[in-house]
């Protein structure tokens, strides 16, 4: 059953804790849009490295960023109406893609651009990241922060890259929560009024209930 009225459910978490895989299957368990803000960070990365601007040179990210037009629709990420869902993904983004989210001037322009996108959506959505709960809507309906031991985590994202060796994704996901969590502006941190989910000796499918259950509950 849909939820009629605005609802948002805001799932953070680090990389690998499963925030994705949940927050389509939750988004779809309950009628609502889903929208992954990482998708943006990521997006905005390309636009950088397409102009061929180094990651740590603020003022020039900042320049990129504010003049590229970013869209979301059907899970697929564009920038200026090219189709990037891909391209985001590469190595090479996700090596730069903690320099260019720590910009202040770059998450000012990407926070308004996710607002924007749930407003349309009638002001609903299981929206996803890592300052949801805490920057982007504190005021959210539900916040769930979705966590795992370091090398559950590790192992999970090694088996999505292909053959990367599990202590080589483990050393990189330790370096992207560094940065996350220690930026200056909007660093990911557990909102107080989440709930807290530890997904390390969970099956999927028994977080996805969780999270839905807790979702109902809220809604009555």
């Amino acid at each position: 059953m849909g939820i009629e009225r605005p609802f948002i459910v805001a799932i953070d978490g680090p990389g690998g804790s499963g925030k994705t895989t949940v927050a389509r299957a939750v988004a779809m368990a309950l009628g609502l849009p889903h929208l992954d803000t990482g998708a943006y960070y990521r997006a905005a990365t390309v636009a950088v490295l397409r102009r061929d601007v180094d990651p740590a040179d603020t003022e020039a990210v900042r320049g990129v960023v504010e003049e590229v037009e970013f869209d979301y629709n059907g899970g697929r990420m564009t920038l200026d109406g090219d189709d990037v869902s891909q391209a985001i993904r590469s190595d090479e983004v996700t090596a730069a893609v903690s320099a260019v989210s720590a910009v202040p001037d770059v998450r000012r322009r990407l926070v308004d651009a996710q607002r924007s996108w749930v407003d349309r959506q009638g002001g609903s959505g299981v929206v996803e990241g890592r300052d949801i709960g805490t920057v982007v809507f504190p005021a959210a309906d539900l916040k769930i922060f979705l966590t795992a031991r370091p090398e559950v985590r590790a192992a999970r994202r090694a088996a999505e890259t292909g053959g990367v060796p599990v202590a080589a994704v483990q050393s990189d996901l330790e370096r992207r929560d560094q940065a996350d969590a220690s930026r200056a502006t909007d660093p990911l941190r557990r909102a107080d009024d989440a709930v807290v989910v530890d997904t390390s000796d969970l099956g999927v499918d028994e977080v996805i209930a969780s999270v839905v259950g807790a979702a109902e509950a809220r809604r009555r």
